[in-house]
């Protein structure tokens, strides 16, 4: 399998590594050519307009694996798409949506979403693209899977997260889970959706990797690893070599925005509150 599979399939365990999984690009497009050259691909991008391309190598049985915000905030969104899809359509990538994706999404749908949190920077870069290009965007997020559960079973990669017993599956309330994580409902005293850990009481055979949450360094917590390193606020973009198991990053080249709560993993559910 060399493409991605429909949406709606997250049973993905008859692909096989070795894979590179990337946390949260945010926009930030020339350290994500500089991650992926320290990994081994080779990254050139040609031409302006509908004409510019991404033009890449994979390293010999290896593909990129992309867990999610691809876009808002950082400086080149449009490069970091380019970038994702062409190496995609390519056989050297696989990508999850984010949250980010999924609300550039359904703006390029011509949804009502509030144009905010980083989104007014990827609307700016795009104007004046093309309709085709748009729709290449937006076919492309619709493509991806909520999910992917790989490498026989071995592996799970979600951009917010994913429990065990959703893995493989797809419905409206494991979409969010992987999109959001475990979240209340309710915005905290920074006015953002307020999150609970949920690797805090992951008790699953199999190991996820996601991002969502900014982390100044990746560790691995009853099984998973947020590799989210929070480039777009002046962290470094990390790479999780699987199954080496090793960590590769790129410092951020500048603060492009800011963190408004902070690096680090959020609070557990406190106890008695039901999780979602």
């Amino acid at each position: 399998m060399t493409t991605n599979p429909k949406a709606a399939d997250t049973d993905w365990r008859d692909v096989r590594g070795p894979f590179d999984i990337i946390g949260d690009v945010h926009g930030c497009a020339d350290e994500l050519v500089e991650l992926l050259r320290k990994l081994g691909y080779t990254v050139r991008l040609d031409g302006e307009g509908d004409k510019r391309r991404a033009v890449t190598t994979a390293p010999k049985g290896r593909r990129a694996f992309f867990v999610g915000d691809l876009v808002d905030r950082g400086p080149n969104s449009p490069d970091v798409l380019r970038i994702v899809m062409d190496m995609a359509a390519a056989g050297q990538a696989f990508c999850v949506p984010g949250n980010h994706d999924d609300k550039l999404l359904r703006w390029l749908k011509g949804r009502e979403v509030k144009i905010g949190h980083g989104l007014e920077r990827t609307v700016a870069q795009l104007d004046g693209a093309s309709e085709a290009f748009k729709a290449r965007i937006a076919a492309f997020v619709e493509s991806l899977p909520y999910h992917a559960w790989l490498d026989g079973g071995a592996l799970a990669i979600a951009h917010a997260g994913v429990r065990e017993n959703m893995l493989g599956r797809n419905s409206p309330k494991v979409r969010s889970f992987c999109l959001y994580g475990d979240t209340s409902g309710r915005a905290d005293e920074n006015g953002l959706p307020e999150r609970f850990d949920w690797a805090a009481d992951y008790d699953g055979k199999t190991p996820v990797v996601y991002g969502h949450t900014p982390v100044a360094e990746p560790e691995w917590l009853n099984n998973t690893m947020c590799i989210d390193t929070g480039c777009v606020f002046g962290g470094k973009l990390t790479a999780l070599r699987w199954p080496e198991r090793e960590l590769v990053s790129v410092p951020a080249r500048e603060t492009y925005a800011v963190l408004r709560r902070g690096f680090g993993l959020p609070p557990r559910r406190p106890s008695g509150q039901v999780a979602s």
